[in-house]
């Protein structure tokens, strides 16, 4: 057996120290919710279904409707408790298409009745698009739902790894559903794409792939992994940039014409040239961010589960528990109390305030827990360094009013 994660870092912060010094919690704004633990696809990235925390084995497939109603409950206390004027709600699985129209109209209407006429509750869903219908889009065009779609990039390389349980590629239907999605009378719920980086695929032609569907913004994602389940091209201490290359790549594309808005690499200019972040993956803002499972236990961030079986529990459920009880939690406020929650050489790092430690799934390592760098640490660097290098220049060059 390996080391117990409750003996290591965050579960030895002492929160009720970090209480009386004067910190508080910052109230949750994102409420991921599982609407059903199983989906259509076999993906072999998956975090949910293909890494270290089986736990969606003893999951309901389908929340059920009580349960909708009283996760509906406790983010209308919530939010009213704290004050919001503004929180989101993220239909999630699996894939959350399988839940059902009458489920999905439910938990939303509940949700906004819960929360009240004072506070706006936004609507996004995350699916692999494979069952995106017209039937599906008019009830979202109905709640004013928000769309991402998961693409990996052009079919060859979408369908490496993107594929049904028969080994037959997705990306027909995923394409099919996209085109259903950009028709004009939906083109507004059109969210965006999540595309998981390989470096395998070429990252202009990936990009372009993406652009030909005309996303209004694009999330790239590093591959789950930690420093005991590296993610492919990273292992070991290995001071190799691969990530940052491939994305490097993108980026100079992509800043000479922005043709769609990239999450990451405008959180790093922000971050750069005003210090402020609204995203975990980069930067020092305390994470707002809630899950609730399909039998309605509240959990943390859910790619934890690439980290190790039971890294996302907390113990507490909809049916007994306040979302405030998860607040209070070490692992909760690991991920609001900022360079605290550094490892010592990062908070030593010159780039610390920009890359915050990175995702914090990738810092964990056995024995010490999430108190470590990234396991992308190299490829932070040199991504910051890079583009840094090129937001300054091209600020420097407009105050010089020089053109640019």
């Amino acid at each position: 057996m390996g080391p117990d994660p409750a003996l290591e870092w965050p579960f030895t912060l002492d929160v009720p120290a970090l209480v009386a010094s004067g910190w508080r919690p910052v109230p949750f704004r994102e409420f991921i919710v599982k609407v059903h633990s199983r989906c259509d696809l076999s993906c072999d990235y998956c975090y949910m279904f293909e890494m270290a925390d089986q736990s969606w084995r003893g999951q309901p497939k389908r929340m059920s409707t009580d349960t909708a109603e009283m996760t509906a409950k406790r983010i209308g206390e919530h939010a009213r408790a704290h004050g919001l004027s503004d929180v989101t709600l993220i239909l999630h699985g699996g894939e959350p298409l399988f839940a059902g129209e009458s489920l999905i109209w439910s938990l939303v209407e509940a949700t906004r009745k819960a929360a009240g006429p004072e506070v706006n509750v936004g609507v996004r869903i995350q699916t692999n698009g494979v069952g995106l219908n017209d039937a599906y889009l008019r009830l979202f065009d109905e709640l004013d739902v928000r769309v991402g779609v998961s693409l990996d990039g052009d079919q060859e390389a979408h369908d490496q790894h993107r594929r049904f349980a028969s080994g037959r590629g997705s990306y027909a239907a995923v394409a099919e559903g996209l085109l259903r999605l950009r028709q004009p009378q939906f083109m507004h719920l059109y969210g965006g794409l999540l595309c998981t980086i390989d470096l395998r695929n070429d990252p202009i032609a990936t990009y372009e792939a993406l652009l030909a569907f005309g996303p209004p913004a694009i999330d790239f994602l590093l591959p789950h992994g930690t420093w005991d389940t590296p993610p492919p091209g990273r292992t070991g201490e290995v001071i190799a940039t691969p990530y940052a290359d491939w994305l490097v790549a993108v980026f100079d594309r992509w800043y000479g014409a922005p043709h769609a808005s990239v999450r990451l690499f405008e959180e790093i200019i922000r971050l750069t040239l005003t210090g402020e972040s609204v995203s975990e993956g980069v930067g020092l803002a305390p994470s707002t961010l809630v899950v609730i499972e399909t039998d309605g236990s509240i959990e943390q961030l859910d790619s934890l589960k690439a980290a190790y079986d039971g890294a996302t529990a907390t113990g507490l459920h909809v049916t007994r528990d306040a979302l405030d009880a998860a607040l209070l939690l070490p692992s909760t406020a690991a991920r609001q109390i900022g360079v605290r929650a550094l490892a010592t050489q990062c908070q030593s790092c010159d780039i610390h305030q920009v890359c915050g430690g990175g995702l914090y799934t990738h810092r964990y390592r056995s024995g010490s827990g999430f108190a470590n760098p990234s396991v992308y640490c190299p490829d932070l660097m040199r991504l910051i360094a890079h583009i840094s290098s090129v937001a300054k220049a091209d600020l420097s060059a407009r105050k010089r009013g020089a053109p640019w």
